[in-house]
């Protein structure tokens, strides 16, 4: 008998109360929805524990304790419950990302143990769209990654993730993980760029978590040789384009507050700011 409240790791019998609970801000919780339908809660094939909070024996709030520590439509009182469990546990996450007032209280009360972080983030808008936009012609030539032309993508990506994070994805395994979830997304279909004339990239990006009712565009970038020549928003309305179409019907993403540039090219392709993100990174 489940007391009042009381939290605990999730089984895989409880898969429809997560997906009701992950279905009540299907943007913000794109990413951990589109693992849970594909793996459900089993912990090895999701790659992590969902941890479950339960007022009156009903799922309210979750936390995905992955490679990353997700708090989920979390309450104040279920934020300090996953923080007493993450304590306990002790940190085993690269980062702790998600809405930005949960994820903040969650640092709070864990950054006395676990600080300090490398890097912290507090605010990272959150922006959707429904259409495409009026006045950016989609770039005809981006297109989908071809899976032959997974080595020439590779060093794009390693780039795009050492500007972004601050350390390069090939440390600790060489890799292997990194190149592993980029093959995974070139397999898929959803990995998106345009190369120039000698076949380097000059723009890519990927559709980096997907469910049938929102999707999220990650891993934007454009060689720095092509930066401030217009490349950008086009090559965004070509995988905004790919993604309504084929994927969902809501497109989103989020974006570190200082990057001006990133800002004003989604603005111009007509993504609007919803919510805002924090990443705490190590």
């Amino acid at each position: 008998m489940l007391t009042q409240t009381t939290s605990r790791v999730l089984e895989p019998s409880d898969l429809d109360a997560a997906l009701a609970v992950l279905d009540r801000d299907p943007v913000a919780n794109a990413f951990v929805a589109a693992r849970v339908q594909i793996a459900g809660l089993d912990p090895w094939r999701l790659g992590g524990e969902m941890w479950g909070w339960y007022e009156d024996g009903i799922l309210t709030s979750m936390c995905y304790a992955g490679a990353n520590l997700v708090p989920i439509c979390a309450t104040p009182r279920a934020v300090r419950a996953f923080a007493d469990r993450a304590r306990r546990a002790g940190r085993r996450c690269s980062s702790i990302v998600g809405p930005a007032e949960p994820t903040a209280t969650l640092w709070q009360l864990l950054e006395p143990q676990w600080g300090p972080a490398r890097e912290v983030r507090a605010h990272q808008p959150l922006l959707v769209t429904e259409r495409m936009p009026d006045t950016v012609t989609p770039d005809p030539y981006v297109r989908r990654v071809r899976k032959h032309e997974l080595d020439t993508i590779m060093p794009a990506c390693v780039a795009m993730f050492t500007e972004e994070v601050g350390v390069s994805p090939l440390a600790g395994d060489g890799g292997l993980l990194y190149q592993a979830r980029v093959a995974e997304l070139v397999g898929s279909g959803r990995s998106f760029a345009r190369f120039d004339a000698d076949g380097k990239v000059m723009f890519k990006a990927e559709i980096g978590a997907a469910t049938d009712r929102a999707c999220q565009i990650q891993g934007v970038w454009v060689a720095p040789e092509h930066r401030g020549k217009g490349v950008a928003a086009p090559g965004m309305a070509a995988v905004l384009r790919y993604a309504l179409a084929d994927v969902a019907p809501v497109v989103s993403l989020y974006v570190n507050d200082f990057n001006t540039p990133a800002r004003r090219t989604y603005a111009t392709v007509g993504f609007r700011e919803v919510g805002a993100f924090m990443s705490v990174l190590f």
